[in-house]
């Protein structure tokens, strides 16, 4: 973008100079022309006054008295009755003529040679096109200026266009002063907390209808299994029947349930967790420095999940930036395997989160520090939109907990796996 806004921009600026220097240069070349005749024709009507009243006394024609009229390179040449007169050195080929008519008949004519005149020309016209290049240059320094200004904010709000479609759905505040871009990333912003909120409500509703579902067939298969131990042979044979049904029906339920997990991760890669988590400490700890705090890692080599890079790193941003704004003490972010997952940990040494909060903590729109209420709830649909899961293990101290599908070793490195998931 910043490429083509700048070569549109130096195109504009190229074809101005042109169109502008170049008539000028033509103009300029015309005007020492012009500036060179003018002053030949004003010497030369002064001297043919002179010899008028020359010959209007009856006098004899005296070029001496005109002299110091003539150009120090012209020359003078005068024809009065059949009678010509010279004064000056030739001219040499093509020279400047202009030649005036007295009032008592002939003609006074100077000539000057044209070297020195083109020459002249060629300067200024040389004047003028420098002049057009140094327009051009400062019109492409400034036309480098403009696309990089107008640059900058297009690759933020594409950035910020890619981490939405990524499931980055916290809002920007960022805006940039054009209020075209400031349309669009409000536009952004309004997108992300639609998509938030959808994605919260289709957990939640796979939640509600997932317990639902299992309690209702829970208590009908146990009013079947009750049925099928009665003693009426037909009666116990209808209702083993009928709880073989429900058992499938159980099955069907949970690949369902599977199978939106699935859709929902799709866009999960195999991902060296490990690698990840040192990236994103590395940016976090100078934020942590500044408030005078302390980031420490405690991250094993080779964790490998199932997990979309850019999801994986807001959601730890967020835990990050939730335990730098509302915790104390010294902050830890750990990664290891645990039970066929991977298990990233961030923890802090603060009082921890109040009892009355514990059950609303991933609530959106719910906050006791004074914020949005928004990053939490954020962060677990993040994690659970690749399948994972989000948990608060401890209140005191505050220490959340993200459980990641185990990736395939071979998926990546081409590593066998054992078949408990865990790394040889």
């Amino acid at each position: 973008m910043r490429r083509r806004l700048l070569q549109a921009t130096l195109l504009a600026v190229a074809v101005t100079a042109l169109v502008l220097g170049i008539p000028l240069a033509v103009s300029a070349l015309k005007l020492v022309e012009d500036l060179t005749r003018g002053d030949l024709s004003g010497r030369a009507q002064q001297i043919a006054t002179r010899l008028d009243e020359q010959v209007a006394a009856g006098e004899p024609i005296e070029l001496a008295n005109v002299r110091l009229v003539i150009p120090h390179d012209a020359r003078l040449t005068v024809r009065v009755r059949d009678q010509r007169y010279s004064y000056g050195d030739d001219p040499g080929e093509d020279p400047i003529v202009e030649t005036v008519s007295m009032v008592g008949g002939g003609t006074v004519k100077l000539a000057v040679p044209s070297g020195p005149v083109r020459t002249k020309q060629l300067q200024v016209a040389g004047g003028v096109l420098l002049l057009a290049a140094f327009s051009a240059t400062a019109g492409g320094f400034v036309a480098i200026l403009t696309a990089r200004r107008l640059a900058e904010p297009l690759r933020h709000v594409a950035g910020r266009a890619s981490r939405l479609g990524a499931g980055d759905f916290r809002p920007d505040p960022r805006r940039h002063g054009l209020p075209e871009l400031d349309r669009v990333a409000d536009a952004l912003d309004a997108s992300g907390a639609a998509l938030s909120q959808l994605m919260q409500r289709e957990r939640e509703l796979v939640g509600d209808v997932s317990h639902q579902l299992r309690s209702r067939l829970t208590a009908l298969q146990l009013r079947l299994e009750a049925l099928s131990e009665t003693d009426d042979p037909e009666t116990a044979e209808e209702a083993g029947a009928a709880l073989e049904q429900a058992e499938r029906l159980s099955g069907v339920l949970d690949d369902l349930l599977a199978a939106a997990t699935a859709a929902r991760a799709r866009d999960a890669e195999p991902l060296d967790v490990s690698a990840e988590l040192s990236t994103v400490a590395e940016e976090w700890r100078d934020h942590f420095r500044s408030e005078g705090r302390t980031l420490r890692t405690r991250i094993e080599e080779g964790l490998l999940a199932r997990a979309t890079p850019a999801r994986l790193r807001e959601a730890i941003g967020v835990l990050l930036d939730n335990a730098l704004r509302h915790g104390e003490g010294t902050v830890s972010l750990s990664g290891r395997y645990a039970s066929g997952t991977v298990l990233v940990q961030v923890a802090d040494s603060g009082p921890g989160v109040p009892d009355e909060l514990v059950p609303h903590v991933f609530t959106r729109g719910f906050s006791g520090g004074g914020s949005t209420g928004v990053g939490l709830a954020l962060a677990r649909a993040l994690v659970e939109a690749d399948g994972g899961r989000l948990e608060l293990s401890s209140s005191r101290p505050a220490t959340f907990e993200i459980y990641l599908p185990v990736a395939r070793a071979d998926d990546v490195l081409g590593v066998p796996w054992r078949t408990d998931s865990t790394p040889r």
